[in-house]
């Protein structure tokens, strides 16, 4: 668009001392009659732009129109940088690309060193993630509704939904939005959203609040697991729920504690762990356990 490509301009001029029209040319890929053009705009926009013609000549801005660069420290321009290089990783398009080429531009003695932190929020999913992400944010910014197909553990379901954040939460993108089919707020995961489409109804923008992200909000617990654990799945327990979850029994194994929210996801988690793990409570989740060891005996037993 041109507003970016002015804007990109400006920055360049603002931290370089002097450039010429091949090379803003080069850098916004556009031709040089372009780039005059959009020099004469921001000259008419009250920018003091200086043009010289021959050896040495260039476009700069006149002594006296400087952009402060202590504003922003090379730290925080990193960590701007970080930021935009993770969305990038999910992005559909080249939005944040372009906007770190307008943040970097003339830049290189302003951000010193080498990156630091390197975010990257994509996944295996990344193909059908970043399409989703790119129709959500059209329609926040349009304030348009949107439709989807949705895939819950109660079934599926049509869903129209006024979107009003995304959210990237517990390694997973999430849809925080008003769902109109049940009259309140709902956190919808991407990943068991298809079909999503925007379409041309605008809502009426909510006093919508940021959602609470806390632990204790989405997982409020309730069910208190004890499970015996085998010392080679120190590693998995650390990782997952942190070093205190567990004590050392004499045996060698770990003792584990901690609250759960759902017995369903706490006896698939305890599966994974195949005889790795045995769980001494809740009593419901032992016999639940047994009960599908035993059907799934069955079920190999079949083909004999």
């Amino acid at each position: 668009m041109k507003i970016d490509r002015l804007i990109g301009i400006l920055s360049v001029l603002l931290q370089e001392e002097k450039t010429t029209a091949p090379e803003l040319a080069e850098r916004f890929e556009v031709s040089k009659r372009t780039i005059n053009r959009d020099i004469e705009d921001l000259s008419k926009a009250g920018i003091p732009i200086r043009t010289a013609q021959g050896a040495g000549g260039g476009i700069s801005i006149m002594d006296g129109y400087r952009m402060d660069r202590t504003i922003l420290t090379s730290k925080d321009m990193q960590m701007i940088l970080a930021g935009l290089r993770s969305l990038d990783s999910v992005s559909g398009n080249n939005y944040y690309g372009q906007l770190m080429e307008k943040i970097q531009a003339g830049s290189s003695e302003f951000i010193t060193g080498r990156d630091s932190i390197l975010i990257d929020l994509s996944s295996w999913y990344r193909d059908s993630l970043a399409p989703k992400i790119e129709t959500i944010q059209d329609a926040i910014g349009k304030r348009h509704l949107i439709k989807f197909r949705y895939y819950a553990p109660s079934g599926e379901s049509e869903r129209m939904v006024e979107p009003y954040y995304l959210v990237f939460r517990w390694s997973s993108w999430y849809l925080w939005g008003w769902c109109l089919k049940r009259k309140d707020y709902r956190l919808f995961k991407l990943n068991r959203m298809d079909k999503v489409r925007g379409t041309d109804k605008v809502f009426e923008c909510r006093e919508a609040s940021i959602p609470d992200l806390s632990n204790e909000k989405i997982f409020p617990g309730g069910i208190k697991v004890k499970a015996l654990f085998e010392s080679d799945q120190k590693w998995r327990l650390v990782e997952e729920f942190g070093p205190a979850c567990f004590t050392e029994n004499d045996d060698g194994r770990l003792l584990f504690t901690a609250d759960y929210t759902d017995m369903e996801n706490l006896i698939t988690w305890i599966m994974t762990f195949k005889d790795k793990a045995e769980v001494l409570e809740p009593k419901e989740a032992r016999e639940n356990i047994k009960d599908t060891i035993e059907a799934m005996r069955k079920n190999y037993s079949r083909g004999k």
